[in-house]
């Protein structure tokens, strides 16, 4: 009796820890399987978006003004340019261009020099005033040239300087404007008597245009302009272009090289020097503008 009730006991405990292992089983395998499609979920694959880059339009216009200083003068000029490349994808990196060019300029002679005259005072009240002894002519010029600029060195990462050789053809047209001065001219044509104040120019009178002590002072710019002349010429440039700009849609250079006109006639800006009918100097300019 008692054997019975042990094996029964036995049994009974047996059953129990049966069913418990079971129930250990079922809950670890479904901790299983709910980790799994957690994870699952986490490392699916999303769909990466497409990044549409656009990129900068490029570069195919330049405007540009300068200033410049001349051997024989000093200038001005404004051009305008296209890019002109073979390799359109790189094109406005390397900056080379055709370009037209408009250009003015004052030429004057190595002999001007201002002066004023020290023997007024002695037979007149009038104050003298600063004119330029000689001349007999204001010089100017109106260059219309058609060029290009190629790029012969540099990078063309923004910031860093490229250089630049251009070279430009063209018409000049001069401009002739008759030098007047203020001056006490004798009133007869013997050189005796009372001097009379006359505005004369070199032709007029040119014994008394070249005693300078009958001048009295120059007679400004507006006068002579009536008689301007104009004498036609052609037009040649080059030189070196140095572009400094920060970004590729600034233009910002200094340009330095030679410059030569001919003309059809002799320039004639002071009297008793030999006139020729061509001017040439050597210049440095300023350049700055913008590119689109």
């Amino acid at each position: 009796m008692e054997i019975h009730v042990g094996m029964a006991g036995l049994t009974y405990r047996t059953g129990i820890g049966l069913v418990l292992m079971m129930l250990a089983s079922v809950a670890s395998n479904a901790q299983t399987t709910s980790t799994t499609v957690i994870k699952s979920d986490s490392t699916a694959k999303k769909p990466v978006p497409k990044v549409i880059v656009k990129k900068p339009k490029p570069i195919h216009t330049e405007m540009s003004l300068g200033a410049k200083m001349n051997t024989n003068g000093w200038g001005a000029y404004i051009n305008k340019g296209w890019v002109r490349s073979n390799d359109t994808k790189h094109s406005d990196q390397f900056y080379n261009l055709r370009y037209v060019e408009l250009e003015f300029n004052e030429v004057k002679n190595p002999k001007e020099t201002k002066t004023t005259n020290q023997y007024l005072g002695s037979y007149s009240n009038e104050s003298a005033k600063p004119y330029i002894y000689g001349k007999i002519n204001n010089f100017y010029q109106f260059n219309l040239g058609y060029g290009f600029r190629r790029m012969i060195a540099g990078k063309p990462e923004p910031g860093s300087v490229s250089i630049h050789w251009f070279y430009l053809g063209g018409l000049s047209l001069g401009l002739l404007k008759p030098y007047y001065v203020n001056a006490n001219v004798p009133q007869d044509n013997g050189g005796t008597g009372t001097l009379v104040r006359k505005t004369i120019k070199y032709e007029d009178d040119k014994q008394s245009f070249l005693d300078d002590r009958l001048i009295i002072s120059s007679a400004g710019f507006t006068q002579g302009i009536g008689e301007t002349k104009i004498v036609p010429g052609l037009h040649l440039k080059t030189g070196l272009h140095f572009d400094f700009a920060a970004n590729k849609k600034t233009v910002l250079a200094i340009e330095t090289g030679v410059s030569a006109d001919l003309y059809s006639s002799k320039i004639e800006i002071m009297a008793n020097q030999k006139a020729y009918p061509y001017s040439a100097n050597i210049f440095a300019a300023f350049q700055f503008g913008k590119r689109w």
